[in-house]
C-alpha cells in the first residue's frame, strides 16, 4: 500500500559532507581523510544497521508536498560552488598546505562532487522546470562533464542494456577497461546525436542551439574562476576534483547496469526496458544519501518522477546487489573482487528471465545502431 513520501530532512545527510568538506579545508590533517570514510565506509556500516526500506510512496503525491525535497537539489549548485572554490582558495592563498594534503583534499572534494553534486545533477535534468535544468548543467559544468546531460537522456535512457549504449557495461568487462571507454563513446556519441539533430534541422554544428555551447560555457566559468582564485596550481587542483568526481560517476553508471542485457529481438529491435534492466538495492541510508538512485528501475520506467516517489522492486521484480552503491563502487575497483561477488548474480538473472538464450556472447555485436546513437561497443 502506497505511503508518504519521506520527509526531506532524511535525504539532507549530503549536507555534513559539504559541511565535512569545509573543515577539511579550513583545518587539512586527518579532517581530509574524514571525508571519503563518512561518504564510502561510515555510510555502509550506517546501512547496514539500519537495513533495507522496502516501502514504496504513493506516486501521485503532488508536487506542492515535495517542496523541501525539491529545495534540497537547487540549493546545491551555490553550496558546491562554496566549498569547492573555498578549498582551491585555502590551498592556494591562505592555508598550510603541503603538495600531498592540497592534492587529497580536491580529491576529497571530488568524492562529494561526484557522490552528490552529479546524482543531484542527475535529478536536476530529468526535470521539466527550466531553472532546474539549468542547475543541473551548472552542476555538470562544475565536473567539466557537461555533456553528460545529452549522453545520459539521449542516448542511455533509449540504449540502456544494448551495445548501443557506452554505460552499459559488458559481462567480465572490469572497470579499468569501461571507463576510458565510456569517457570516449560517451563524449564521441553526444557529439554525433546533438550534430544530427542539428543537421535534421539545416543547422551547422555551429550554431548556437547546440549545447555543447552551454556545457563549454559553465565549464569554462568555473575553470576561469579557478584560475583567478589560485592561478595555474588553481586550475590543476579544480581538474583533480572534477576527474575524480567523473570517476566516482563512471563507477555508478558501472555498477548500475553491469551485465544486464536488454533481448535482441531481431533487425536491430530490443524489447522494452524493463525493471530487471538495472540493479537495486534498498539500502536505507544509502537511499537517503544518494536521493533514491538505488531504486533504479524505476527510475528508467519514470525518468521524470521526482526522487521522494521513486518505487522499489522486491528481488522477484528486479535484480538486487547486497550493498549500496557507494561500497560496490569501491570494491569495483578490484576486478577480481567485483567478479567474483556479481557474476554469479549476472548467470542468476540470466537464468530466470532469459533461460532460452543460449549464446550470451551474441549480445556483444547484436543489432546495428542508428547513425545519430553513441556507437557500438567495439
Amino acid at each position: 500500500m502506497p505511503e508518504k513520501p519521506v520527509p526531506a530532512l532524511s535525504y539532507a545527510a549530503p549536507l555534513v559532507l559539504a559541511v565535512l568538506v569545509i573543515l577539511a579545508a579550513v583545518y587539512g590533517g586527518w579532517m581530509i581523510a574524514l571525508v571519503p570514510f563518512v561518504a564510502i565506509v561510515l555510510s555502509s556500516v550506517i546501512d547496514r544497521m539500519l537495513g533495507d526500506n522496502l516501502a514504496n510512496p504513493d506516486p501521485s503525491t503532488p508536487e506542492s508536498a515535495l517542496f523541501g525535497h525539491k529545495l534540497l537539489t537547487m540549493i546545491w549548485l551555490p553550496l558546491e560552488v562554496a566549498f569547492v572554490f573555498l578549498a582551491i582558495a585555502a590551498v592556494t592563498r591562505f592555508g598550510d598546505f603541503t603538495p600531498p594534503e592540497a592534492v587529497f583534499l580536491m580529491m576529497a572534494v571530488g568524492v562529494v562532487t561526484g557522490l552528490t553534486g552529479i546524482v543531484y545533477a542527475h535529478e536536476l535534468i530529468h526535470q521539466k522546470d527550466p531553472l532546474e535544468r539549468a542547475l543541473g548543467d551548472g552542476l555538470l559544468g562544475m565536473v567539466l562533464f557537461g555533456h553528460f546531460r545529452t549522453k545520459h537522456i539521449l542516448i542511455h535512457h533509449r540504449y540502456v542494456g544494448t551495445p548501443v549504449d557506452p554505460v552499459t557495461a559488458r559481462y567480465n568487462e572490469g572497470f579499468y577497461h569501461f571507463f576510458p571507454r565510456v569517457l570516449y563513446q560517451g563524449l564521441r556519441g553526444s557529439w554525433r546525436l546533438e550534430s544530427a539533430r542539428l543537421a535534421a534541422r539545416g543547422l551547422p554544428v555551429r550554431d548556437f542551439s547546440n549545447p555543447f555551447w552551454r556545457y563549454g560555457g559553465w565549464a569554462l566559468g568555473f575553470l576561469a574562476l579557478a584560475a583567478l582564485i589560485g592561478g595555474w596550481a588553481g586550475i590543476g587542483l579544480f581538474l583533480i576534483q572534477a576527474f575524480i568526481a567523473v570517476l566516482f560517476l563512471e563507477l555508478t553508471n558501472y555498477v548500475e547496469h553491469y551485465g544486464l542485457t536488454r533481448k535482441h529481438l531481431g533487425a536491430g529491435k530490443y524489447e522494452p526496458v524493463r525493471p530487471h534492466h538495472s540493479w537495486n538495492s534498498a539500502r536505507r541510508f544509502t537511499n537517503y544519501l544518494l536521493i533514491n538512485l538505488q531504486r533504479h528501475s524505476d527510475h528508467h520506467y519514470k525518468p521524470d518522477r521526482r526522487y521522494p516517489l521513486l518505487q522499489t522492486y522486491d528481488a522477484s521484480q528486479a535484480p538486487q546487489i547486497p550493498f549500496g552503491y557507494p561500497f560496490l563502487a569501491a570494491i569495483a575497483l578490484v576486478p577480481p573482487v567485483w567478479f567474483r561477488l556479481i557474476n554469479p548474480r549476472v548467470r542468476k538473472w540470466r537464468a530466470m528471465y532469459y533461460p532460452e538464450i543460449i549464446d550470451w556472447s551474441a549480445y556483444k555485436s547484436a543489432g546495428n545502431p542508428p547513425p545519430e546513437s553513441a556507437g557500438d561497443w567495439a
